[in-house]
């Protein structure tokens, strides 16, 4: 998965989607174009996906979404998006059964993500990881899956399809294969996965675009 951004990412200023995308379920398709939003700090996108937003939403995968954004993109961006959402409604407030607290063990569902999402090759993630450094594949295993990816207000393939979007955006053709399999392995199907490249077309830059389909295309079967 990714831990950061390199900087600004081109747009196609004339085309920004609304949450629309051809064999995509329509509400996934706004948590999508929202989590690209964030990740790419389009305050035009992310004022109008919020007005755009149907009777019922925003309310707790949208939060979700834009909570989960910090992980591939930072913190000022995730701040930036709420800030930017704040003055055009919000995402609205949390129940409480939406919060963390300290007590929270989300251990076992973080590692049981994990190991959905990598399949046989979890063993050999977590190794590498560790051979970074020790400390990052525990921060993975505990933020990032425990505390953000495990949380139950969102489904996984979605989870998985944002992840998707946004290696996508960002290049990163590894990750991108992987997250592309652990959708799959977590409900979607591999149209799926075509449809939110597509979907994400505005915000990716030229150069990566094929690249994105040809990567997505062998891995997400």
């Amino acid at each position: 998965m990714s831990h950061g951004h390199g900087g600004e990412v081109p747009r196609a200023p004339e085309h920004r989607p609304h949450g629309e995308a051809a064999g995509l379920d329509p509400r996934r398709a706004r948590l999508i174009t929202l989590f690209a939003a964030v990740v790419t700090h389009d305050r035009a996108a992310l004022e109008a996906v919020r007005h755009a937003a149907p009777i019922g939403e925003p309310d707790a995968a949208w939060r979700e979404v834009v909570l989960m954004a910090h992980l591939f993109c930072g913190f000022p961006r995730t701040l930036a998006a709420f800030e930017v959402l704040e003055r055009f409604g919000g995402v609205g407030t949390p129940s409480d059964g939406e919060l963390s607290s300290d007590d929270t063990d989300l251990s076992a569902e973080g590692a049981a993500l994990f190991d959905r999402i990598y399949g046989s090759n979890a063993d050999t993630v977590r190794g590498a990881l560790h051979g970074f450094h020790p400390d990052l594949a525990r921060w993975i295993a505990e933020h990032a899956y425990a505390r953000v990816l495990a949380r139950p207000a969102l489904e996984a393939a979605t989870r998985e399809l944002c992840a998707v979007a946004a290696l996508a955006i960002t290049g990163h053709d590894r990750q991108l294969a992987s997250h592309a399999r652990g959708a799959i392995r977590c409900g979607a199907t591999p149209h799926d996965v075509q449809a939110t490249l597509e979907l994400v077309l505005p915000w990716t830059p030229e150069p990566l675009r094929a690249r994105a389909r040809e990567v997505a295309a062998q891995f997400a079967r």
